[in-house]
């Protein structure tokens, strides 16, 4: 029985850090650019051009 309260207390210690860890990347700015990542694919890289001249 001493077991199971033992896993609960670490269960909810890895999900407070890794809460911790999500709050931590929104308010540093890491889910603001919503529209870059999706459109990316579709546009070919300037420098690939110049490499192939």
């Amino acid at each position: 029985m001493g077991v199971i309260i033992i896993l609960i207390f670490f269960s909810v210690l890895v999900a407070g850090g890794f809460l911790a860890a999500f709050l931590w990347a929104v308010r540093s700015g890491q889910y603001e650019d919503r529209y870059t990542p999706s459109v990316r694919i579709l546009f070919d890289d300037e420098t690939d051009g110049i490499k192939n001249k």
